[in-house]
């Protein structure tokens, strides 16, 4: 299933541990995040896996920077 907002992201509990994953791939979010953090380009890693697009590596890091976004919580006085 594919996750709201996010067409090319899905999770299935049948496919990597339910893990996140570009949709109609195995490809997890994290390892897509893990090639950028080593210095691969979005062209590279399409290079490497040509079933994917630079419109997915996009969107992992749109799915990414939305789960590090987190309300603010204040502490009470």
């Amino acid at each position: 299933m594919t996750l709201a907002g996010f067409p090319r992201i899905a999770v299935d509990p049948l496919v990597c541990g339910g893990r996140p994953i570009v949709a109609g791939t195995r490809v997890r979010v994290t390892d897509v995040l893990e090639m950028l953090a080593g210095g691969a380009s979005p062209g590279e890693i399409v290079g490497d896996f040509p079933y994917l697009s630079e419109e997915d590596v996009r969107a992992v890091l749109a799915y990414a920077a939305r789960q590090a976004d987190h309300p603010v919580v204040l502490a009470a006085e």
